[in-house]
């Protein structure tokens, strides 16, 4: 019928079957490229205006950094998650988070350490509270994993309480 044939071109061209599919991969490309460019002007004008904002506000950088920026560095991933989360995917929500935490700590850190001149020096505010306060989440969340192999909504409710509280014992 006319509609099995709609259908499976509509598969085709999904699939990239259809007569144009050697231009596919070459626009992808460029996609990927253009994107790539887009996220590293966009990156230095993130830096740019949280730096600028936490000098105009006479707020540390180390807050800016905390908040802010890490705020806005994430929202693709909260997007990725809640939207994996709600077609049932929760292993890719998971793997989303624990992944780019993972890759953050690693790999964005080692790789600025090694481009930075003198390294990166870590604030001793940031030794003192910031980091003990990871290490303690971090610690915090095994059991809260591992109960039921489930993160409930009363589960999220509270991580999202200990956000805020964190956040506002920084700008407090």
């Amino acid at each position: 019928s006319r509609n099995d044939k709609a259908l499976a071109d509509s598969m085709r061209d999904e699939a990239g079957l259809d007569a144009g599919a050697g231009a596919r991969p070459l626009r992808n490309l460029v996609l990927v490229v253009a994107g790539l460019a887009m996220l590293v002007v966009g990156a230095g004008w993130l830096v740019d205006g949280a730096v600028m904002l936490a000098r105009g506000l006479g707020v540390s950088e180390l807050v800016i950094g905390l908040t802010i920026v890490a705020v806005g560095t994430s929202l693709p991933e909260l997007a990725t998650s809640v939207m994996a989360s709600i077609r049932g995917q929760r292993d890719i929500a998971i793997g989303n988070v624990v992944g780019s935490n993972i890759f953050n700590i690693l790999c964005v850190l080692g790789l600025s350490s090694l481009v930075s001149p003198a390294g990166i020096r870590v604030a001793p505010e940031a030794l003192a509270f910031d980091i003990p306060v990871m290490l303690a989440v971090s610690v915090f969340c095994l059991p809260l994993f591992w109960l039921g192999y489930r993160i409930s909504r009363l589960r999220g409710a509270l991580l999202l309480a200990a956000y805020a509280a964190y956040v506002s014992l920084l700008i407090g």
